[in-house]
């Protein structure tokens, strides 16, 4: 499951393929669809959540809101069925889905006029860390890249080749998380990837008021 950008997604794979998936965009009602989605995957695949022997969820970069939703929710179910629970990198899951050959990059929505990116040799190789940065800070950076995602399609004058999917999929981290334990990699921990604090912050002047 991925709830790292407006895109609320789950997807039951069984260790070769998807078998079921869901995914609606939504920016602001995560916490009100994901469980109707996972719900709805198992009842397209005919099994119940018992039947899970693992979870894989998108750590972001995201905003801090939605991002939680989907990690609170797949620890929780983790620690019910006592099955483990896996991170990967949401932006890695959308370069897997694009498929590319050659360097490109992967940009989401980090509002603020911003964006959440990181650049990769080919589908699977990430070259370097996720960031966020204004688009026109790193335009020139990465001219005559492709760039997959959202980010790219809302600011075409730095990002002018811009190539899908703009959301992730859950199909995808599923896919490529299996590749992953099937060659014995090590995913990541389940812990958000913020890279910014959290919009909601408490007042600096925040007025302590007591009982006397």
């Amino acid at each position: 499951m991925d709830t790292a950008t407006p895109a609320v997604t789950v997807a039951l794979h069984d260790g070769t393929s998807v078998i079921a998936s869901s995914g609606q965009v939504d920016a602001r009602r995560h916490g009100e669809l994901l469980l109707p989605a996972v719900d709805r995957v198992l009842a397209e695949a005919g099994t119940e959540l018992d039947a899970v022997t693992g979870l894989v969820v998108g750590v972001g970069p995201g905003p801090y809101t939605g991002l939680r939703v989907g990690l609170v929710t797949a620890a929780t179910f983790g620690s019910a069925l006592s099955v483990p629970v896996h991170g990967l990198c949401t932006l890695d899951g959308l370069a897997y889905a694009a498929g590319l050959e050659g360097p490109f990059a992967v940009a989401t929505d980090a509002r603020r006029k911003e964006v959440y990116w990181a650049r990769y040799e080919d589908a699977r190789t990430r070259s370097g860390e996720p960031a966020v940065d204004r688009p026109a800070d790193i335009a020139e950076a990465l001219a005559g890249l492709p760039v997959v995602g959202a980010g790219a399609v809302l600011y075409p004058d730095a990002f002018p080749d811009p190539r899908g999917p703009e959301h992730v999929a859950a199909g995808a981290l599923a896919a490529l998380a299996a590749e992953r334990l099937a060659a014995g990699q090590e995913l990541l921990e389940p812990q958000p990837l913020y890279l910014r604090r959290p919009d909601a912050q408490v007042p600096k002047n925040y007025k302590v008021v007591t009982p006397t």
